[in-house]
């Protein structure tokens, strides 16, 4: 959770170049800082969007694995998509450039930042199933909050850097694009998501079977002294 936060931070599609822009043209320090908070308040409301309704659907336990699977599957396949496909959306263009909470909302969600984190928050709602109806909406917030000021401080660190010491030249010469790096992270993401509730699936299954005793003729096992292997009628009971 906290290193894709750090990701997203030192991601430039989520915005940091725009803090050094800004730091630049005003030509002081505070404008560095003033640019990256609107920043992190629209990446988080676009963490929101994403993590909460799913949230929501914590209550539906007969459904939590299948969820958690169709949710992990869905953000592997965007990820796909986005290999393939590294276009980006024409409305942000259009974007006022003082907007840049909204700006940063309508990024991240282009970019699938939210679904990135959701395959880890289901399984983290997964883990709290004894909690209150709210206590799962209680922990996607978290996550996101964490999250969010993870990218926070990443992102002000490279802005900060690249403002006050390495220069515009460390953009133009190091710049590289992290789209296919972005998608692979999307993709993996979701494979794990989905390789977790699989596998609780099929630990539950195998529980089920290992709890169930079997039955002959209408009598069925119950428990005994396994260090003693000589069958006796106390080992079955009448049911």
């Amino acid at each position: 959770m906290l290193a894709f936060g750090a990701w997203h931070g030192l991601n430039p599609a989520m915005g940091w170049p725009l803090a050094v822009a800004n730091g630049l043209s005003e030509r002081r320090d505070g404008a560095v800082f003033s640019t990256m908070v609107p920043l992190a308040a629209g990446h988080l409301a676009a963490m929101a969007v994403v993590l909460v309704p799913f949230a929501l659907l914590a209550w539906l336990v007969d459904w939590s694995r299948a969820i958690r699977a169709g949710a992990g599957l869905l953000v592997l396949l965007f990820g796909v998509w986005r290999w393939f496909d590294t276009r980006h959306p024409r409305l942000l263009a259009r974007v006022a450039p003082t907007r840049l909470a909204w700006w940063s909302f309508l990024m991240a969600t282009a970019h699938g930042a939210g679904l990135m984190l959701l395959p880890i928050a289901l399984n983290l709602c997964a883990a709290a199933t004894a909690m209150p109806a709210g206590g799962q909406l209680l922990t996607v917030l978290e996550v996101a909050l964490l999250h969010s000021a993870a990218m926070l401080l990443c992102g002000v660190t490279l802005a900060w850097a690249v403002y006050r010491w390495l220069g515009l030249r460390f953009i133009t010469r190091s710049w590289f694009n992290l789209d296919r790096v972005w998608a692979a992270s999307l993709m993996l993401s979701g494979a794990v998501g989905a390789t977790l509730a699989f596998s609780a699936a099929h630990g539950v299954q195998t529980e089920s079977a290992a709890v169930s005793a079997p039955r002959v003729w209408g009598w069925q096992a119950v428990p005994c002294d396994l260090a003693s292997p000589r069958l006796h009628p106390g080992h079955w009971s009448a049911t």
